[in-house]
């Protein structure tokens, strides 16, 4: 493997866990275990065919569906789009806040409040 498709292997496990977190729920238990085995646990294909007595195959394709599932949902509803500009918006009031009014207690811990609400 490439460096590149390293990064774009990275790239690609990074957002399915994001489309996770936010859509999980809307999976079937099933379609949950395949995708936190091979994204978020990093098992193989055919390690997970082994804890479900069924093929490669098989896993490979319920991975690839769930995934465009996953992706389907973020499409409809923008969940996780919001979620990262909301999140850079904090960032950057944040940093405002810093640069201007260094001596605003309270603003600083609204703006600190309002990050860890968002999990930043």
């Amino acid at each position: 493997m490439t460096a590149a498709s390293d990064d774009s292997e990275l790239v690609k496990t990074l957002r399915m866990n994001d489309l996770f977190d936010f859509y999980g729920n809307l999976l079937t238990a099933k379609q949950r275990r395949y995708i936190e085995l091979y994204y978020a646990d990093d098992l193989s294909l055919g390690e997970i065919a082994d804890e479900f007595s069924v093929s490669r195959q098989a896993v490979y394709d319920n991975i690839r569906r769930t995934g465009r599932l996953l992706e389907e949902y973020e499409n409809k509803l923008h969940l996780l789009a919001q979620y990262h500009t909301l999140a850079e918006t904090a960032s950057g009031l944040g940093e405002y806040v810093t640069a201007h009014y260094p001596a605003d207690g309270q603003l600083h811990q609204l703006i600190a409040a309002l990050q860890d609400q968002i999990g930043r």
